[in-house]
């Protein structure tokens, strides 16, 4: 498993190009789930579990991974099935989300597959609310079409480790508050999870948030405002969007902004939980104008008042 993911780093150039890359894992017998590559830091055999007192009931244990201990969470249990037991078959994937490193026990981790987001769909609009997916897609496995469930990690992650939109003292600027409530911010995120943490971060301080769940959505709001003949960089103060989401990832909906001419200097924030040095390069190569990881209430405002000082200033 390790010769499957030691070229992880080397894959960059896929994001930007709309395009992803998918671990497939077994939780059980007949379904295939599947979370991005690029949050997956290895996967390793099932080690000595240690007992966490007080622990939450979808933690089974912590692991000892090279002299790091990890929380490792029961995924089967944590969206909302019996709990999987462990077995010769059963693995580690070892995340990194939201600046937390933490492993999902599973079952046979099957292989890795290069899509495009164009094949990735979210899910069916009737699954309701208390779902643990953020999309599907259909692949070939054995001669035969099977429906892939991506996880919504942040959802599985913010009912386990309770996220906090308390915001630091010292990060409001008093001269800006001011501006704030009544402004509009667009979000393209396809986790509704981090949708609500944004909308109740920036909520406090009169914000308003406009949802959407992919970067297709967004840039068609935003086109369908231009076409009417709004300005808009007055319609909204700023995009916030997720890096992967379905139909359009980030990247690629922060390109086709740039080369708008009617929206090219709307202000752009990428908001992810993907960790690692090739977001500061892709940044750069689309244009965003700031890159801040998931969750950091503190941060999330401070690129909100980078942008309001830009305003006030001119």
């Amino acid at each position: 498993m390790a010769n499957l993911l030691e070229s992880v780093d080397l894959r960059t150039q896929l994001v930007g190009e709309n395009r992803l890359e998918l671990l497939l894992f077994r939780i059980n017998s007949t379904q295939l789930y599947a979370i991005n590559v690029f949050k997956v830091k290895e996967v390793v055999k099932v080690p000595h579990l240690s007992a966490m007192p007080g622990r939450h009931p979808c933690i089974c244990g912590v692991a000892n991974i090279r002299g790091t201990s990890i929380p490792v969470i029961n995924l089967r249990s944590a969206i909302g099935f019996s709990p999987m037991d462990i077995t010769p078959d059963s693995n580690l994937i070892i995340t990194e989300y939201n600046r937390s490193v933490q492993g999902f026990l599973v079952g046979k981790v099957e292989h890795i597959v290069n899509m495009t987001w164009q094949d990735i769909l979210p899910p069916p609009k009737n699954a309701g609310r208390n779902h643990y997916l953020t999309a599907i897609t259909r692949m070939e496995d054995q001669g035969k079409t099977t429906l892939v469930s991506i996880i919504d990690v942040e959802k599985v992650l913010a009912e386990i480790i309770e996220y906090n939109i308390q915001l630091s003292d010292e990060i409001l600027d008093q001269q800006l508050v001011q501006h704030m409530p009544g402004r509009k911010v667009l979000i393209a995120d396809d986790s509704p999870t981090a949708r609500r943490q944004v909308r109740d971060t920036l909520g406090q301080l009169g914000i308003e948030v406009i949802e959407t769940s992919d970067g297709a959505e967004a840039l068609a709001m935003l086109k369908a405002w231009a076409d009417s003949g709004k300005v808009v960089s007055d319609e909204i103060l700023m995009l916030i969007t997720d890096a992967e989401m379905p139909s359009m990832d980030g990247y690629r909906l922060t390109y086709e902004i740039r080369n708008d001419k009617r929206m090219a200097d709307l202000f752009i924030t990428l908001n992810t939980s993907l960790s690692g040095s090739f977001n500061n390069a892709m940044v750069e190569k689309v244009g965003c104008d700031k890159f801040i990881s998931k969750f950091q209430p503190d941060l999330l405002v401070e690129a909100v008042q980078e942008r309001l000082r830009q305003l006030v200033k001119a």
